[in-house]
């Protein structure tokens, strides 16, 4: 130990340390003051604002001016914050040498003018401060509102160099963190701990919004409801009823030659027509859009056109099927329904290991009901967007009733087929474990 203190000498003392110290604690206590203004200004809640909107004193008057540029008033905090804190730090150790020649007590030296220095620092110009002004949010701001506003004049050409040069930075980082892929956001999403399994499900719907293309969502074409152009009011009406839809496609001979689109409020005045009624004239313009068109793209058209309906065409311009306003939202919250909704779900469970589900079950729907990621299936699914075509994409042939065909541990068997068409599939989990396998058919 006394070989750590040789040469140490404690010098005496002298006035001209006095006003030393003043300053020092000068420069501590302003230190102090613009540390807590920070923490006090960006604790301001919504209705801490208004309070200082409503004062009409002039404290509270420069503190809604300083918040009505943060950048600029962050900067300000900042700037003085620091230019203190190198005051302090200097006479600090200007002080420390009028007091304690250390001589060849190199460490020691270290310890205190460092070490020690810093700890003070810490402890009065940042640490008390802070938790000070977070209990006392508004006195704290309303009396360094005033001081505040004229430090933002004093050092307002420096900050202003300051905000220009964080601004260009920032914008090129947020141009990088755009690039993010949505791999990667998936990932960060099932890292964080979301508020409720509720969040965490529409975090994950919403990343899945911005890649998901309207074929994968949209109605197919065999179980579109639509009208032929030449059908009667009478034969109009009893569709409108029994199909309980508010929008519907109106086609010449087939879906492929789709006219407009009929939205049944404007059949509402026309109720009492006989059946000689020329519905047809109410019909509005159909919007068609290609299969491959991203819903998130689609949905701005809908909000700018002002439409709820499009019908998906394929590269040829025949119809594939409709896609529905509904339907894109219910990628982002789950399944919408209302009281119109008299359609069966989508599938049953049977227990924990079998489902039955109908075979027009959209791939995406059968993933997120069996709990499973969103490309459990990309190695097999192909051009398939229902549980049906993914069966026949595994396969390559059509399925009679109760033929199946395996793919990762999990059975698909066709429970029911109507004219070639699966519409019943029953699923079967062999395991528990549905990592990514080959299939084989049985």
């Amino acid at each position: 130990m006394d070989d750590y203190l040789q040469g140490v000498e404690f010098l005496a003392f002298t006035p001209h340390l006095i006003w030393m110290l003043l300053v020092l604690a000068a420069l501590l206590t302003l230190s102090a003051l613009v540390s807590g203004s920070e923490t006090a200004f960006f604790s301001l809640s919504p209705g801490d604002v208004r309070e200082l909107e409503e004062l009409e004193t002039k404290q509270s008057r420069a503190a809604v001016k300083l918040l009505d540029d943060k950048d600029r008033l962050l900067s300000t905090i900042l700037i003085t914050n620091n230019l203190v804190n190198i005051g302090a730090i200097l006479m600090a150790n200007s002080i420390i040498d009028r007091i304690v020649a250390f001589g060849q007590a190199t460490a020691l030296e270290f310890i205190v003018k460092v070490i020690i220095v810093t700890f003070v620092l810490l402890l009065f110009g940042e640490i008390m401060p802070k938790i000070f002004a977070a209990y006392n949010t508004l006195s704290f701001t309303r009396r360094m509102a005033l001081p505040l506003l004229s430090l933002q004049r004093f050092f307002k050409p420096l900050s202003a160099i300051l905000i220009k040069a964080g601004g260009t930075i920032t914008n090129a980082l947020a141009k990088k963190q755009a690039n993010l892929s949505m791999s990667e956001l998936t990932d960060a999403i099932e890292i964080a701990e979301a508020d409720s399994a509720d969040d965490k499900k529409m975090l994950t719907g919403i990343v899945r919004f911005v890649r998901t293309e309207v074929d994968q969502i949209m109605k197919p074409r065999i179980d579109v409801v639509a009208l032929e152009q030449g059908a009667s009011f009478d034969e109009v009406k009893e569709t409108v009823v029994k199909s309980g839809f508010s929008r519907i496609p109106v086609y010449n001979e087939n879906l492929d030659d789709i006219k407009g689109v009929l939205y049944v409020k404007d059949l509402l005045p026309h109720l009492g027509e006989g059946d000689g009624f020329s519905w047809q004239q109410l019909l509005r313009p159909a919007y068609f859009v290609p299969e491959h068109k991203k819903i998130n793209d689609l949905l701005e058209d809908f909000q700018k056109r002002k439409i709820h309906i499009a019908v998906v065409v394929d590269e040829y311009g025949g119809t594939l099927g409709i896609v529905s306003l509904e339907d894109i939202l219910e990628e982002i919250v789950g399944e919408i329904a209302d009281e119109s909704d008299v359609e069966a779900a989508p599938y049953e469970r049977i227990d924990a290991n079998h489902y039955i589900f109908e075979g027009r079950t959209h791939l995406g729907d059968f993933l997120r009901a069996l709990e499973l990621p969103d490309t459990f299936l990309d190695s097999v699914r192909g051009d398939a967007d229902t549980l049906a075509g993914l069966m026949l994409e595994i396969r390559g042939e059509f399925f009679c009733e109760g033929e199946s065909v395996d793919y990762d541990n999990i059975e698909l068997k066709a429970m029911r087929v109507e004219n070639r068409r699966i519409t019943k599939v029953e699923v079967t989990l062999i395991t528990d474990d549905t990592s990514d396998g080959d299939g084989s058919d049985n």
